[in-house]
């Protein structure tokens, strides 16, 4: 039985580990905690392993987990949908090899669970039956019994009828990236990382049908032959297409709309009303309304996507100042496809990204990057060594030298202690040989660990992001999906706001006034605020619920990130950092919200802890969507309300009269 097991299981993951290896180094997923014995260890791919071998008290931390069955059960008794073995091998060979493609991947999950921090505040200790379930950042946390992992279609369907049935929740969850953990409920989640074919590619028209749990760069890789690739993509390609449609992510370009525009057509399964194949010639109001609905409508298992010929793109990346940028800006933004900037607090210095197609047969500009790698990353490096000595003083004693030149400051946004005045070592200190394998975004962090709330620290990692960008210049080609792609850090606090801009022909340049007074807003209330302040553009949405919707296709929006990064493994000094991102994030939005009609990116936004501002919240929302149409088409779709979570229900309560429809 072992054996024929093992050959249904290592088939599957020999097809499919060759893509969770970059997953596991690279970082973005979904990650939960179980008992192992009772568990299927699932790479964030696809695939299953019996996992029995493991003891009784071994956790794994880092990849998808769900509950050994076998046959097609459902919830309930529990039950699970999980496939059936196939008849044993005959050879004692292959067993050799099963298990040792066993050790392998016992092996990477032993590696996952040390190297992948915990969240804060989690009990490891979870029931056989218990999932706990974080999201990248470890900012988020579920703790549930029902963690489904369909298969196919029908399986999907069979598991929203019986979950509706009986009232089980069942909140569509993707890759688990979002920053706020949207897709999280302590009460019962659904995955279609298991469900990620490439069903279709359609040459005529240049679009592409897969089942939703397919990541982004599946779908690239899989296009690239055909000459084909996608439209635009966020800053990394880890997203479950699902995911990244239902909560309108996007790239950045003036005439590039957010990703739920690519939605050419998707099939949505209700609890209420069945199986539904929605187009913009097939109910439209529904479909449109549907493409950017958060999960709350049904769970979206395929989807349709129009695509564009691949092309390679020339990047150019330069460090100007705000004077420059701003006579230039309206310029850049005509003639640039892909166009970002970087604002560095603290300094005047702005990072320029600007990214065009490489007209086929045309060479690319001889000006390569005029430093070498180890050159760019000296400014990181050399201040690593400087800092790690003094820490190095202050471990063994001399916290009097630390304190006069890393000094504790208490900074308006909220009085956070440093760790240099306890004469704490954040981190090991590395040496070169460790340094040196380090990336541009972990020197980054391995930087900020030494004293994140210190603003004068804070201020020094900034001048060294500084230069490296200069060091950086230059231009570089590569094919889309790779130009488009960059470093996000490591796990972080984000606040994003998309809001509009004018048009491209006539931009009214409201948008460069929104990072300036965020770099005000720094200075003045002494924020230790990290870099960057990233900036994008993107043209309108016809999603009702994208946060870039016009009824204009001319509106151009304009997308601003905050950010403040938690490298730190502690509790204390991430509760620390959280709650001084949440005061740097609610004083931009005193300041700025408003006035710039300015709406958070719904894998970002966060719901307020207090009574009063998440009414003032639920206002906001209701002025700029159309709620009361979201909420009839889940009454209709999700009478039972299975589909839905706390965060859900927070920013969107159902009234009296809908409750007892949905009942």
């Amino acid at each position: 039985m072992l054996r024929g097991d093992l050959k249904r299981q290592v088939i599957a993951i020999s097809r499919c580990w060759y893509r969770t290896l970059p997953l596991l180094s690279r970082g973005p997923g979904l990650f939960a905690t179980a008992t192992a014995s009772k568990y299927h260890l699932l790479p964030s791919t696809s695939s299953l392993l019996p996992f029995g071998s493991i003891g009784e008290s071994a956790t794994v931390v880092g990849l998808y987990l769900r509950p050994q069955f076998s046959g097609s059960q459902l919830i309930g008794g529990t039950r699970y949908f999980c496939s059936s073995g196939s008849s044993a091998s005959s050879s004692d060979a292959f067993l050799g090899k099963s298990l040792a493609y066993v050790a392998l991947i016992v092996g990477s999950g032993l590696a996952t669970y040390y190297y992948f921090p915990r969240p804060a505040k989690v009990d490891q200790k979870v029931g056989s039956d218990e999932h706990v379930v974080t999201n990248w950042s470890g900012t988020h946390v579920a703790r549930t019994k029902v963690c489904i992992q369909p298969e196919s279609l029908e399986e999907l369907e069979a598991v929203v009828v019986d979950a509706n049935s009986k009232r089980q929740k069942l909140r569509p969850v993707g890759s688990g990236l979002s920053p706020n953990g949207i897709g999280l409920s302590d009460d019962g989640m659904v995955n279609l990382a298991l469900m990620d074919k490439i069903l279709n590619i359609d040459k005529q028209t240049n679009q592409v049908t897969v089942q939703a749990g397919a990541r982004v760069e599946q779908v690239v890789d899989a296009l690239r032959p055909h000459g084909l690739t996608l439209q635009n993509f966020a800053s990394i390609k880890e997203q479950q297409i699902g995911g990244f449609t239902q909560v309108g992510a996007h790239g950045t370009g003036a005439t590039l709309p957010p990703v739920d525009e690519q939605v050419v057509s998707l099939r949505l399964v209700t609890p209420g009303k069945g199986t539904l194949d929605l187009s913009a010639n097939n109910d439209p109001e529904l479909f449109y309304l549907s493409r950017c609905s958060l999960g709350l409508l049904g769970v979206v298992a395929e989807v349709t996507l129009q695509c564009v010929p691949i092309q390679k793109l020339l990047e150019y990346t330069f460090v100007t100042n705000k004077n420059e940028v701003q006579k230039r800006h309206k310029k850049w933004l005509q003639e640039n496809k892909h166009l970002r900037y970087l604002w560095i607090p603290d300094t005047d210095a702005v990072v320029v990204v600007q990214c065009n197609p490489l007209p086929n047969g045309k060479e690319p500009p001889k000006l390569g990057r005029k430093y070498s790698l180890d050159k760019r990353l000296e400014p990181f490096r050399s201040l690593y060594k400087e800092l790690s000595t003094k820490y190095r003083t202050a471990k063994e004693g001399d916290v009097q030298e630390t304190e006069k030149s890393v000094s504790s400051v208490t900074v308006k946004a909220g009085s956070m202690s440093s760790s240099a005045a306890r004469g704490e070592e954040p981190v090991g200190i590395l040496s070169d040989s460790e340094l040196s394998e380090l990336s541009f975004s972990e020197l980054r962090d391995r930087l900020l660990d030494f004293d994140p709330l210190n603003r004068e620290h804070v201020k020094r990692v900034n001048e060294a992001e500084a230069e490296y960008w200069k060091r950086s210049e230059g231009y570089r080609v590569g094919w889309s999906d790779d130009i488009l792609g960059f470093e996000c850090g490591g796990q972080q606090w984000v606040a994003e706001v998309c809001f509009p801009t004018g048009t491209l022909k006539i931009p009214n340049l409201t948008d460069l006034d929104y990072p300036k007074k965020v770099l005000e807003l720094i200075r003045r209330e002494e924020i230790p605020a990290p870099a960057p302040i990233e900036q994008r553009w993107t043209a309108s949405s016809r999603s009702p619920f994208s946060p870039a919707f016009s009824s204009s296709a001319e509106t151009l929006f304009s997308w601003v990130g905050i950010i403040m990064y938690m490298p730190n493994l502690d509790d204390k000094q991430r509760e620390d950092i959280t709650r001084c991102f949440f005061e740097y994030r609610q004083a931009v939005q005193r300041q700025l919200w408003d006035s710039f009609a300015a709406y958070e990116h719904w894998a970002k936004i966060e719901i307020p802890n207090d009574e009063e501002s998440l009414v003032q919240l639920q206002e906001k929302l209701r002025k700029r969507f159309p709620i009361d149409a979201l909420n009839k088409a889940r009454a209709e779709l999700d009478p039972n309300g299975i589909l839905t979570n706390h965060f859900m229900n927070k920013l969107f309560p159902l009234d009296r009269s809908q409750k007892e429809l949905a009942v």
